[in-house]
Parts: structure tokens; C-alpha cells; sequence
């Protein structure tokens, strides 16, 4: 059975079943304006977890929120079925309540009046195309207004047969909690595969690729046993501080943990924002070149950078110039490998002090040093084994980009009236 379809008149709804009416907001939910008992549960709205009470909210992000006392005027009452408009409706839709409790007055609870199927609704809010007519409705970047029932009763809604509803509702339960799983899944893939990459390389940079090769203890907490032929030396044999200042004609540079050193404006290509400039004391900058490697205080969490251009960073940073023996990708993944970053940890509380990372600091964790082929060979393994892994990465990551494009469309398409469910088949 083919449904036949009809133009709604409303640009957000688009094409609608024939049977399908349109109504005013006003005919299917009123505003709930009860103030809140002492008693009532306190409830926070999360694009990420609906309406849930505040005590859960906090549970779950492991941080607390300000809480508004019990009893103050400002509160709303909201009932189990009620949605719920807040700032967050703007990008996320409106929230169904599971709860009787109260909310913030910033917030709008909404009553159903009459023909509502609460689950059907909850989608219809949740619908691309819905959130997008509700932003329409209110400049509120500009204005810095709140969502209020105005901009609600602004946008038609469908009047859709109760069993129809249901159905389309059953339908999204369903269908979404497929795509969910699956989601899940292969989100935990991605992290087992980041996990995977991490304990190659810090293997292959502590214990190299022969296990067949006698290891010794290298006396040093951090590396543990390593290869016998190695050596265990101070950063001072293997690389030197440089306190050149930043050239005429340098190019501003940036410190990044996921790019390395990089030119600020590629750095800001990439990630398609804008930093703050530095504008004051640009001649103490610091010039660095090719394969220098430089610490900055987010090497405290993300190792030390390797840079890809020359030109200049901040004063505050420090370079280091690679000597004879260094192989960069060796040493490049050897001091970002999780084991050197914690070792590094240790040698500050710099976060206490407000101090910055230096050299100083780097000098008190003892490297290993190998043979430069040795150390060629290893960089060839990472650089082979990280490709592989990181294509198998953007592969996963780019099927849930397209699980979830496809979970966005479906929800629009069935809340819309666009799948046919009355049929069976």
C-alpha cells in the first residue's frame, strides 16, 4: 500500500501523508506555569541524557553544577510526559520528562493537551528539520534571549491518528537503538585500536622489534627491562638546548599535540578556528628549525613536539636540537609514548608552583640510546604499523559519521510521515 502525500504548507514538514493534518502548537500543548513544592525533585536538562535529576546529571559527568535552593520562587513544576524547552532546545531539541520534580524558570515545561502521543512527539522535537525551524523562530546568539513558548507556538505541528503515533514511535525505539548499538560498538573499536597504536609504539621505543634479544635491567623505573646492547644516557648526550632568538622573517608557530609543530595558520586551517596572536615581547621568541623538538606545558600530558617548518615559538617554550645519534621519528614517538610522559610528570609539580616545563625538567629522565639503524628500523615499524592502524580509524569513524547521518534522516523521514508503517509488509 503506497500512502498518498500532500504538501503541508509548513517548510519544516514538507510533503505529509494525505490523512495527515497540520495544527497550531497552542492545540496540542499549553505551558505548565505551577510553581515549584520545597519537596520536588530538582531536574537538569542535557542534550546528552534528557531530563534527569541533578544528583544523577553529576553522577554521570563526575562534576558538580550549581544548585538552586528548594522553595525559591524561580522554580517550575514539571510532570512525568511533560517536555521541557531550555537554551539547549536551540541545538538539541525539546526533552521529555520521565520525572515529577521542578526546573529552573529559565526553562519552559510543556503540558500535552490532546491528541499526543508522548513517545511520537518526543521525535518530532528531536527531528533535524524541527530544531532547525525552532532556531528560525529567535535570534538567540544576538539577543541573548531565552526560548520561551512563543518561539514554540510559532511552528506548526502534524496532527497525526493516535495509532499512527504509536506506530512511528515503536518504529524509532527500535530502529535508533539498533543504530545506537551499533554505534557503541564501533566507537569502542576506535578506542581499543588508539589503545592498540599507543602500546605498539611505547613497545617498540622501550624493548625494540627482536624478542629474541637479551634485555637487561636498565636501572632506570620508566623503561624497565631493555634490549643489552642498549644504552641508558642522559638527554644531554643525545640533544641540546637552543635559546636562539626568532629570526627576521619567521613564520609564527604552534605547539600541538596533534600535529606537532606546526605554522599557527595551518594550524588554524585545520582546525577551522581562530587562536589568540601573541602581540607583546616578539623578539624573545624562540627560532626553531626542522626537527627541532620543543616543550611547552602540554607536554606534561601530550610528550614533547617535533617540529615540521621553521620559524618561531613562544619565549616560554623550550627547543631542543637533535645531536648525531637521534633518529626524530624514533625520539619523536619515544617522547610521546605514555610511559616518558609519566616519567615526565614526576619530575615537577610545576601545576603547584606555576612554573614552566623545561629543559631542567627533561634533563632528570634518562633516555635510551640505540644504533641509529636500530632506531631507523623501529621508526619504519611505527610509521607502518600507526598507517595501518589510523586507515582502519578514519574507515570506522567515517561508517558512524554515516550511521549517525543515517539515524538523523530516518528520525525526519518517519516523524514526517515520509515510511509508510501502517502497512505491515
Amino acid at each position: 500500500m503506497t500512502v498518498q502525500m500532500k504538501e503541508s504548507g509548513v517548510d519544516w514538514l514538507g510533503r505529509v501523508p494525505a490523512h495527515w493534518g497540520v495544527v497550531r502548537s497552542r492545540r496540542l500543548f499549553r505551558e505548565r506555569n505551577e510553581k515549584a513544592n520545597k519537596s520536588d525533585l530538582q531536574l537538569t536538562v542535557s542534550q546528552k541524557y534528557g531530563l534527569l535529576p541533578q544528583a544523577e546529571f553529576m553522577e554521570k559527568e563526575g562534576r558538580r553544577i550549581v544548585v538552586v535552593q528548594k522553595g525559591h520562587d524561580i522554580l517550575k513544576r514539571t510532570m512525568p510526559g511533560d517536555f521541557v524547552i531550555s537554551m539547549r532546545s536551540f541545538q538539541g531539541g525539546l526533552e521529555i520528562s520521565e520525572y515529577e520534580g521542578s526546573v529552573s524558570s529559565a526553562y519552559v515545561p510543556l503540558v500535552p493537551i490532546k491528541w499526543v502521543v508522548p513517545r511520537y512527539f518526543r521525535w518530532v522535537f528531536k527531528s533535524i528539520t524541527y530544531i532547525q525551524a525552532l532556531q528560525s523562530t529567535s535570534d538567540l546568539v544576538r539577543d541573548g534571549q531565552a526560548l520561551r513558548f512563543e518561539n514554540f507556538s510559532k511552528i506548526p505541528l502534524p496532527a497525526v491518528p493516535i495509532e499512527e503515533q504509536s506506530a512511528i514511535a515503536d518504529f524509532l525505539d527500535r530502529s535508533t537503538a539498533r543504530i545506537d548499538a551499533l554505534v557503541a560498538k564501533k566507537t569502542r573499536f576506535v578506542e581499543l585500536l588508539r589503545e592498540k597504536r599507543q602500546a605498539l609504539i611505547t613497545h617498540a621505543v622501550t624493548k625494540g622489534l627482536d624478542a629474541t634479544v637479551p634485555l637487561k635491567d636498565s636501572g632506570v623505573e620508566w623503561l624497565g627491562a631493555v634490549p643489552a646492547h642498549w644504552e641508558i644516557v642522559p638527554p644531554t648526550a643525545l640533544f641540546t638546548e637552543s635559546k636562539e632568538r626568532a629570526r627576521e622573517g619567521d613564520r609564527v608557530l604552534s605547539a600541538t599535540q596533534k600535529y606537532g609543530v606546526i605554522p599557527l595558520d595551518e594550524f588554524e586551517a585545520l582546525e577551522q578556528r581562530q587562536v589568540t596572536k601573541a602581540s607583546a615581547n616578539l623578539e624573545m621568541r624562540k627560532h626553531v628549525e626542522i626537527g627541532d623538538f620543543v616543550i611547552s606545558m602540554r607536554s606534561m600530558d601530550g610528550g614533547l613536539e617535533r617540529s615540521h617548518a621553521v620559524g618561531s615559538v613562544r619565549s616560554s617554550y623550550s627547543v631542543l636540537k637533535a645531536g648525531a645519534d637521534v633518529d626524530g621519528i624514533f625520539y619523536g614517538a619515544l617522547l610521546k609514548s605514555s610511559l616518558y610522559i609519566q616519567a615526565l610528570r614526576l619530575t615537577s609539580s610545576f601545576i603547584r608552583d606555576g612554573q614552566d616545563l623545561n629543559f631542567s625538567h627533561v634533563r632528570k629522565v634518562k633516555l635510551p640510546k640505540l644504533p641509529l639503524k636500530e632506531q631507523a628500523e623501529i621508526a619504519e615499524y611505527i610509521d607502518a604499523q600507526s598507517t595501518r592502524i589510523a586507515t582502519l580509524i578514519a574507515k570506522t569513524e567515517r561508517s558512524i559519521e554515516l550511521l549517525r547521518e543515517h539515524r538523523t534522516a530516518l528520525i525526519t523521514a518517519a516523524v514526517t510521515g515520509k515510511i509508510d508503517l501502517r502497512d505491515p509488509a
